[in-house]
């Protein structure tokens, strides 16, 4: 069986009585183009190519206008398997429906070359079959960010990222913001023995929110950190207790839920003895009748607002854009006015609270 021939600019010219560069023109659908052709032309050559079910080969069209209306996203982390699946999904979630809403696809790049590490240069790159690519990780590789920054190939990291031998375009969360309005809620409910646990540097996200913590504490003692996470709770609590903590903030809820099934276990209570507070909403469930004071992180609004800058500086080239959203805060039951006295529970107790 003869397999049909696939039509091209020339066939649609011919059926719409057109000349071919009309045709090309209408298909660019650029505004300048627009105002080059009658209303009644466009149309014609318009339901030729709905009749016909014509799809332009996109080679063709790249020659004409420079794109492949294809945007590259690439992860420095798996994206599906599930114990990444709570990070990525809501990003990837937006990226596409902003793509979509703006007439592209998406190309998911995995890193050139073989090995753990992905990198987005490699032996056989291929960043160039996309008109330009978002970028997310929850820690970049510094080179590769530099490399991008020097080069001209139009990007978007997800999130803030430092300058990288020059400013990165980027569309983030505010973090800072968010955790010192919680730090301020806090004091205002009378707490002055606060604790914070989770990284504060490394990443952006992390810089930010030790930020904003620390930038919130006038009136208020810093009376313990320990800057890891996924640490034994029971050693956090004896330390939080031992230094007289009242609210303790957690950059992660795998810390929080911990420490509340261990307070718990020693007869505290959350908020009535010691408040723990969440920086920044995670996806995976909580437990069961626990909702931590939080604030969300507009994790789609951040994956759509990328896409959407990445497409004007593809099509307009746009000047470099650095965008924070409002993480906006989430009323939850575990922060609570400051106990009169504070927690004394603690069966190992230790006589210094911070813990680096």
């Amino acid at each position: 069986m003869a397999t049909p021939k696939r039509l091209t600019q020339k066939d649609i010219a011919r059926l719409a009585g057109v000349s071919q560069a009309t045709v090309s023109l209408v298909l660019n659908g650029s505004p300048e183009n627009a105002n080059r052709i009658p209303d009644d032309t466009r149309e014609r050559v318009l339901k030729v190519i709905r009749d016909t079910g014509y799809v332009a080969d996109p080679i063709a069209r790249r020659m004409v206008n420079g794109h492949n209306r294809i945007l590259g996203v690439f992860t420095y982390e798996p994206a599906f398997p599930s114990d990444q699946a709570d990070f990525f999904l809501p990003f990837l979630l937006g990226i596409e429906e902003a793509a979509q809403k703006l007439g592209y696809d998406l190309l998911l790049l995995t890193g050139a070359g073989a090995g753990a590490k992905r990198k987005i240069f490699g032996n056989d790159v291929r960043l160039r079959l996309a008109d330009g690519c978002i970028i997310l990780g929850r820690q970049f590789d510094t080179k590769e960010l530099a490399r991008l920054v020097a080069g001209d190939f139009p990007f978007v990291a997800v999130g803030r990222r430092d300058d990288a031998g020059g400013p990165v375009p980027y569309v983030g969360g505010d973090y800072a913001t968010a955790t010192a309005a919680l730090v301020n809620r806090a004091r205002g409910l009378g707490h002055r023995k606060l604790g914070f646990v989770g990284f504060k540097d490394g990443a952006e996200s992390s810089a930010d929110r030790w930020t904003g913590f620390t930038a919130s504490l006038e009136g208020a003692d810093l009376a313990f950190t320990h800057h890891a996470v996924g640490v034994d709770p029971t050693f956090l609590l004896d330390g939080l207790l031992a230094a007289g903590v009242t609210c303790v903030f957690c950059t992660e809820l795998v810390d929080a839920n911990g420490l509340e099934a261990v307070a718990t276990e020693r007869g505290l209570t959350v908020p009535g003895d010691l408040s723990i507070v969440v920086l920044g909403n995670h996806i995976r469930a909580e437990e069961p009748g626990r909702k931590f004071t939080s604030f969300a992180i507009p994790r789609e609004a951040m994956g759509s607002g990328a896409t959407e800058m990445l497409v004007r500086r593809v099509e307009q080239a746009a000047p470099l854009e650095q965008i924070l959203l409002t993480c906006d805060l989430r009323e939850g039951d575990t922060l609570g006015p400051c106990p009169e006295m504070p927690p004394s529970h603690s069966s190992q107790a230790k006589p210094n609270g911070s813990n680096d």
